[in-house]
């Protein structure tokens, strides 16, 4: 399951689809398309792939960037489009709780850093994990999101997923700090997407994740 932060989904992709393929350059342009669910998934895999170990072996220091605003010059719905229906412990499903993430925190960066704020203390771990600045303001937190997903061409992948990870379950120690009741549904799917990219960094770690 998906976390329940709501983006607007379509569904649509052949199998098939072109290099080069350079991500922020009409990058899902020739997946975009076909109707049989079993070729959507392959070719969303397989665009998930690319990105993520082809990015990691261009010398191209532009490619973080392209990257990074990837899900701005695709479009978020884009973006689901693709891979909001793929396994958490996918690259595809991964990419898409990353992007979700990133385009969360843009939304609403007051809000985002409030929340860290008040769950510093409840997860201090995860905390120094997730390398937020000092102070944790809108735009640390925006930066430190900018960070993680440049870390994908640049970084060890699994460390991308165990960053974004402690992200959200500092995210959702705070929001059950600022009110345990009545956003008790928003922590569960924080934490979910928490333990998701744990997981999944895990998987990368033993070489489990494709």
């Amino acid at each position: 399951m998906r976390p329940a932060i709501t983006v607007a989904t379509l569904v649509g992709m052949p199998r098939e689809f072109h290099s080069p393929i350079r991500p922020g350059d009409g990058f899902f342009d020739s997946l975009l398309g076909g109707n049989d669910p079993a070729l959507v998934q392959e070719a969303a895999d397989a665009a998930a792939t690319a990105l993520v170990r082809g990015a990691r072996e261009s010398e191209d220091p532009a490619v973080a960037e392209r990257i990074l605003h990837l899900a701005e010059s695709e479009g978020i719905e884009t973006i689901a489009e693709v891979w909001s229906n793929s396994p958490a412990e996918s690259l595809a499903g991964c990419l898409w709780r990353l992007y979700l993430l990133r385009s969360w925190v843009y939304a609403d960066p007051v809000g985002a850093a409030r929340e860290f704020e008040a769950g510093r203390a409840k997860a201090q771990v995860a905390q120094v994990v997730a390398g937020v600045a000092e102070p944790p303001g809108p735009e640390e937190l925006k930066a430190m999101v900018d960070e993680v997903l440049r870390g994908i061409a640049g970084s060890d992948f699994a460390v991308v997923l165990l960053r974004a990870a402690a992200f959200s379950r500092v995210i959702a120690a705070g929001r059950a700090a600022l009110d345990p009741d009545a956003a008790a549904k928003d922590v569960r799917n924080m934490l979910q997407l928490s333990e998701q990219l744990e997981a999944a960094g895990h998987a990368e770690l033993d070489h489990r994740l494709t």
